[in-house]
């Protein structure tokens, strides 16, 4: 698989095969992974990766604290500006929209969305989970490289002919997570991303994308 198939196959698949993934796939993508840009060469990131028992484990925590209404953890970082400026904001909008009607949930259905939320704390079915931590005393440099090595270590695996979905809501959860992995209490966790084999079964979705003349000026001389 090129560069550009890898880019253009790489979406967020949200419901996974049970099938396992090989433990040399995943080596051979973090190992490569290591050459992702990183300003000064701190390599800023710190990925724990989690299967089996640890997995079901964290799975099973979560799933109690969803049951009991528990709302998470405060948040340590804004996954969005608190007032998102046109044109961000209707980008998010419509991407919802067309994710819950490629589920076949209609926007109206409040629960049934808040349902397909909580899959994420099941890792969509995901025999692999990776979270990704990085040291609190790092600035938004170094957030940006550990940014580019997901997007790495996501091309990665599309080689490998696996799929993945990066989730930032595991800082929600993030001190069970901690109870799993136990990171140093100078790490701070970015995101969760779940890793594996697509289940053929699900239904298939890619959001649009802002033309090229939206986001992207040419200067020519």
């Amino acid at each position: 698989m090129d560069v550009y198939e890898a880019v253009a196959s790489r979406r967020a698949v949200r419901r996974f095969s049970a099938e396992p993934v090989p433990r040399e796939a995943l080596e051979r993508v973090l190992r490569a992974a290591r050459r992702s840009p990183s300003g000064g060469n701190l390599q800023p990131w710190h990925l724990y990766v989690l299967t089996g028992a640890p997995l079901a484990d964290l799975r099973k925590r979560t799933a109690a604290r969803v049951a009991a209404g528990d709302p998470g953890d405060p948040r340590e970082y804004p996954m969005y500006p608190p007032e998102l400026r046109s044109p961000y904001r209707e980008r998010r909008f419509a991407a919802a929209r067309q994710r819950y009607a490629a589920m076949g949930i209609p926007w109206e259905d409040e629960r049934a969305r808040h349902e397909a939320v909580a899959a994420n704390w099941d890792c969509f079915g995901a025999p692999v989970a990776a979270f990704c931590y990085l040291d609190r005393a790092m600035g938004p440099g170094q957030w940006a490289d550990t940014g580019m090595y997901l997007q790495t270590v996501m091309l990665l695996l599309r080689a490998e002919g696996l799929h993945s979905c990066a989730q930032m809501a595991w800082s929600v959860y993030r001190s069970t997570v901690a109870e799993i992995v136990s990171p140093p209490s100078d790490l701070i966790l970015f995101c969760g991303l779940s890793i594996g084999y697509e289940d053929a079964a699900a239904p298939q979705t890619r959001t649009d994308r802002a033309p090229l003349g939206e986001t992207v000026t040419f200067l020519d001389g």
